[in-house]
C-alpha cells in the first residue's frame, strides 16, 4: 500500500473533505492523525477508520493558535516518531461582501484559512525535512474565480495558492514537495452553508451543479483521491501546483 508505515496529519478531518482524506489515507496503509477543533467529530472519524481496520488518532487542534499547533506536532511525534505528510484542510467560509464583513469575521477567516496553513507548515517543516515529506493544502477554485458574497473566503483561497508556490520554491531543494488542491463545489458543510445563505437554497444547489461541465457538484472522496495521489510517490515530480478538481467549473451551462 502507498502509505504503509507513514504518518499523515490532516487538519479539519472531523468532517467533509478532511474526513474523506483521512479514510483514503488509512485505507492505503497510513497511520492518520485526525486534527479538528471539534474533538467529537474527530473521534467519529477515528471510529470510522478503526471499523475498517485502519489506524487513527484524534487530537483537538485550533490551527489558528500556535500553542495548539505545537501540541499537534508533539502528539504526532509521540505516536510514530516521524511525520511524512501534512494535509492543511481546516477552513471556514463567511458568506458576506467586504462591506458587510466585520473586522472579527475577517480576522477569524484569515487566521484559520491562511494562518492555519502558515502555522502548521511552519511547525511541521523541520520534521518533514527529515523524511522528505510533503504538504498538501486545500485551496479552492475560488482562488481563481470569485463568486458573490464570499469576498474574504476568495481572498484566503487565493493566498493559499501563493503560499503553496512560495513554500515549494523555498523547500524543494530539501526534498519537500508542496501542492494545493482547488476543488469546485463539493458536497460538504461549507458548500451547504453557502447554499443556505442564498434566497432559495435548493435552487442555488441545482444552479451550482449546472455550472460544472459534469452537471453536478463533487463528492468529498473525489477530492481525497487526488490528495493521496499528490502525497504519494506517483507525484514525485509535482510541486508548486494548484491542482484543479472542479468538475469543469465554468464550463457548464449558466443557471436558468
Amino acid at each position: 500500500m502507498k502509505f504503509d508505515k507513514k504518518t499523515v496529519v490532516i487538519t479539519g478531518a472531523g468532517s467533509g473533505i478532511g474526513r474523506a482524506c483521512a479514510l483514503e489515507f488509512a485505507q492505503q496503509g497510513a497511520t492518520t492523525v485526525i486534527a479538528d477543533i471539534n474533538f467529537e467529530s474527530a473521534e467519529e472519524t477515528v471510529s470510522m477508520i478503526k471499523k475498517r481496520s485502519g489506524v487513527a488518532h484524534a487530537v483537538k487542534t485550533d490551527v489558528s493558535d500556535p500553542e495548539s499547533v505545537k501540541g499537534l506536532v508533539d502528539f504526532t511525534l509521540k505516536i510514530n516518531g516521524e511525520i511524512h505528510v501534512l494535509v492543511n484542510n481546516a477552513g471556514i467560509q463567511i458568506n458576506k461582501t467586504v462591506e458587510l464583513t466585520g473586522f472579527e469575521e475577517w480576522n477569524k477567516q484569515m487566521s484559520i484559512n491562511v494562518g492555519g496553513v502558515f502555522l502548521c507548515s511552519k511547525f511541521f517543516l523541520p520534521h518533514l525535512k527529515k523524511t522528505k515529506g510533503n504538504i498538501v493544502s486545500m485551496s479552492s477554485m475560488n482562488g481563481f474565480f470569485a463568486e458573490p458574497d464570499c469576498a474574504g473566503y476568495c481572498a484566503t483561497k487565493a493566498a493559499i495558492i501563493g503560499l503553496t508556490r512560495a513554500m515549494a520554491i523555498d523547500h524543494g531543494h530539501e526534498g519537500i514537495r508542496v501542492n494545493c488542491i482547488c476543488p469546485g463545489y463539493i458536497d460538504t458543510g461549507l458548500a451547504e452553508g453557502y447554499f443556505q445563505s442564498q434566497p432559495d437554497p435548493a435552487q442555488s444547489r441545482k444552479d451550482a451543479g449546472k455550472l460544472h461541465a459534469l452537471w453536478r457538484i463533487g463528492k468529498p472522496e473525489e477530492v481525497a483521491r487526488v490528495v493521496t495521489f499528490l502525497a504519494s510517490d506517483h507525484a514525485s515530480f509535482v510541486t508548486g501546483s494548484a491542482y484543479i478538481v472542479d468538475g469543469g467549473f465554468g464550463s457548464g451551462l449558466p443557471p436558468k
